[in-house]
C-alpha cells in the first residue's frame, strides 16, 4: 500500500473560518490531539500575521514533539523571518511558502508578470533554505492556472530546494476529472517531480472538496491538505476523515492508505467542534450524528440482522460506540422489539403485536418518542406497575445565600419521607435530595428544558437521563414551574429503573435513542 501523508491545517485554514477564534490553550490542545489521531503534519498558524500568532506556534512547537509543524508563510523575507522565529522550537519544522500563480490573480491581486512570480518562488525558497532543510511551495489557484505555466514553476521551485509541491484547487472551481488530469501531465512533463512530495489542498466550494482530493490520489498525489470537519475559508476544506475513511474502504480502487489512528477521529471532530463553536452538520459523513443512525422499518430491520446490510463503516472504526436505532414513525416491529428487550421486558408474540399498534398511535401523535414512552407504554398496557415514588411537597429556599430544598416525597404505600439539603444550586440540591430519600444513586446524563408554548404561563417541559448499571432511563415532566417539572422528570427516570428487570441481559451492539 501506497502511504499518504496527511498534512493538517485545521489550526490555520480552519481557524480562517468566519467568527472562529481559538486560544492558545485550544490550540495546544488540538494539536495534541491531532498528534494524537497520527496526521504527519500540523499547520500551526501564519507567524507573519502577529506577534500573538507567533507566540501560538511555539506554544504548540513546544508541546507537539512528534509530529512534524509547518507555518505559511508569503514569498517574502519578512514572512520566512517570522516563521523562522516561530518555528525555532519546532521538532520538525516546515516552512510553507505560498504564491498565487493563475492569470486572474497573477493580474488583479500580484500585479505581477510570469517571470515576477517565478523570480519571486525562487527567491523565497533560496531564503528559507538558510533556516530550512523541509519546504513546501503551492502555487494557490492552481486549478486555474496554465499548465505550460505550472510545469514551468514546479520545476524552478524544485531546483530552488522545495521537498514539497502542492497544487491546490484553491476556490474550489476543478471536478474530479480535470482535477486529476492536471496532476498526471504534471508528473508527465516536469522531470524532477519524483524528487519530491507532491501534494494537493482542496476546498468545497462546489461541494467537491473530498471527490477532487481523491481523484488527485488516483493519480498519484502523496500528501493530501484538510482540517477536522472540514472548516475552512468559505464552505470550507477537504474534511481529513473523509479521505482517511475512503482510503480505508476503497483500497482496491486507490491502493494507498494514511496512518491515522481510525478510531480516534470522532473524539477529534467533537474536540475541534467544541473549541471552534463549529456544529457538525448532522448528516455529515463519518462523524455527524446521523452518520450510523437508522430510522427507516427497513433499513432498522437489515441491520439488526446483519450490520454490514446498511453500513459500510462500522461505528467503532472512528470511535463511535455503537450504531444508533431511532424510533420514528419509520420505524418497524422489528426495532421496537430490540428496543423493549434493551429496556429489560419481555413480551409474548400477542403482546409485541399490541404494542406496536400503540406504538405507531404514540408516534403519529409527536415528533419523537424517548424512553419514557415506552416504559408507560409497556407498563400501562401490559405490566400495571404502580409508580413507586411521587413528589408530594417541594419547598426552596435562600438561607445565608445558599440554596437549599425541601422535599418530600410518597411511596407506593404512601409512606411519606422528608429531607432538607442544600446543593450547587436548585437542581443539584433537587436531585441530590431525591437520590438521599430513594438511597440510590444515578448518573446524570442529560438535561434540557423545552418551553410548550409562548405565553407567561408557558409550561416547561423538562426531559432528563440518568443512567444506573450500564443503562439509561429518560423522564419528561411538565409543569409551569420549572422545578417542579425537574423533579417529575427526574421521578419518572428512576420508577423506569424501578420497573425494569434487571436481570434480562442487554443488548449493547446498538444504541436507541431518547
Amino acid at each position: 500500500m501506497r502511504k499518504i501523508h496527511m498534512f493538517d491545517t485545521t489550526l490555520r485554514d480552519g481557524e480562517q473560518s468566519p467568527g472562529v477564534h481559538l486560544t492558545t490553550e485550544e490550540k495546544v490542545s488540538i494539536a495534541l490531539q491531532l498528534e494524537k489521531l497520527g496526521v504527519d503534519r500540523i499547520e500551526a498558524g501564519f507567524p507573519a500575521s502577529s506577534l500573538g500568532e507567533i507566540v501560538n506556534v511555539q506554544a504548540i512547537s513546544k508541546a507537539v514533539r512528534n509530529t512534524s509543524i509547518a507555518v505559511l508563510a508569503r514569498a517574502h523575507k519578512t514572512d520566512v523571518e517570522a516563521a523562522r522565529e516561530a518555528l525555532k522550537g519546532a521538532a520538525t519544522p516546515c516552512l510553507h511558502i505560498v504564491l498565487a500563480t493563475s492569470p486572474i490573480h497573477r493580474k488583479y491581486k500580484l500585479n505581477m508578470t510570469k517571470e515576477q512570480v517565478i523570480e519571486a518562488a525562487e527567491m523565497a525558497i533560496k531564503y528559507g533554505k538558510n533556516y530550512f532543510s523541509e519546504i513546501e511551495f503551492s502555487l494557490e489557484d492552481a486549478s486555474r492556472t496554465e499548465l505550460d505555466f505550472i510545469y514551468r514553476v514546479v520545476d524552478r521551485a524544485i531546483q530552488a530546494g522545495a521537498t514539497v509541491i502542492n497544487l491546490p484547487d484553491t476556490v474550489g472551481y476543478a471536478s474530479p476529472e480535470t482535477f486529476g488530469d492536471m496532476f498526471r501531465k504534471v508528473r508527465e512533463n516536469v522531470p524532477s517531480i519524483d524528487n519530491v512530495l507532491l501534494s494537493t489542498h482542496c476546498h468545497n466550494d462546489l461541494g467537491m472538496a473530498t471527490a477532487n482530493t481523491l481523484a488527485a490520489v488516483y493519480a498519484g498525489v502523496d500528501q493530501i491538505e484538510g482540517t477536522i470537519n472540514g472548516i475552512g475559508e468559505r464552505a470550507g476544506n477537504t474534511a481529513i476523515e473523509e479521505v482517511a475513511l475512503a482510503l480505508e474502504t476503497k483500497q482496491d480502487i486507490y491502493q494507498a492508505k494514511s496512518n491515522l489512528v481510525l478510531n480516534e477521529i470522532y473524539h477529534t471532530s467533537r474536540l475541534v467542534s467544541q473549541y471552534t463553536g463549529m456544529m457538525v452538520q448532522p448528516n455529515k459523513a463519518i462523524v455527524g450524528d446521523h452518520a450510523f443512525s437508522h430510522e427507516s422499518g427497513i433499513h432498522q430491520d437489515g441491520v439488526l440482522k446483519e450490520s454490514s446490510t446498511y453500513e459500510i463503516i462500522r461505528p467503532e472504526t472512528v470511535g463511535v460506540s455503537s450504531s444508533t436505532i431511532v424510533l420514528g414513525k419509520h420505524s418497524g416491529r422489528h426495532a421496537l422489539k430490540k428496543k423493549i428487550e434493551y429496556l429489560g421486558y419481555d413480551l409474548t408474540q400477542e403482546e409485541l403485536a399490541n404494542a406496536f399498534e400503540n406504538f405507531k398511535n404514540v408516534i403519529d401523535q409527536k415528533k419523537y418518542v424517548i424512553d419514557d414512552d415506552i416504559h408507560k407504554l409497556i407498563n400501562q398496557e401490559f405490566i400495571n406497575h404502580k409508580t413507586r415514588y411521587e413528589l408530594s411537597d417541594l419547598v426552596i429556599s435562600y438561607p445565608d445565600e445558599q440554596t437549599e430544598v425541601t422535599i418530600e416525597l410518597i411511596d407506593e404505600k404512601q409512606n411519606p419521607s422528608r429531607t432538607t439539603i442544600r446543593g450547587n444550586g436548585v437542581i443539584d440540591a433537587l436531585y441530590n435530595g431525591i437520590e438521599r430519600l430513594i438511597g440510590t444513586q444515578f448518573q446524570l446524563q442529560d438535561y434540557s428544558i423545552r418551553s410548550k408554548n409562548i405565553e407567561k404561563d408557558a409550561i416547561g417541559e423538562v426531559i432528563v437521563k440518568v443512567k444506573k448499571d450500564d443503562q439509561s432511563y429518560s423522564g419528561r415532566g411538565m409543569d409551569t414551574d420549572i422545578i417542579k417539572a425537574s423533579a417529575k422528570a427526574f421521578l419518572i427516570a428512576i420508577n423506569q429503573f424501578f420497573q425494569t428487570d434487571h436481570r434480562k441481559a442487554k443488548d449493547n451492539s446498538f444504541t436507541f435513542t431518547n
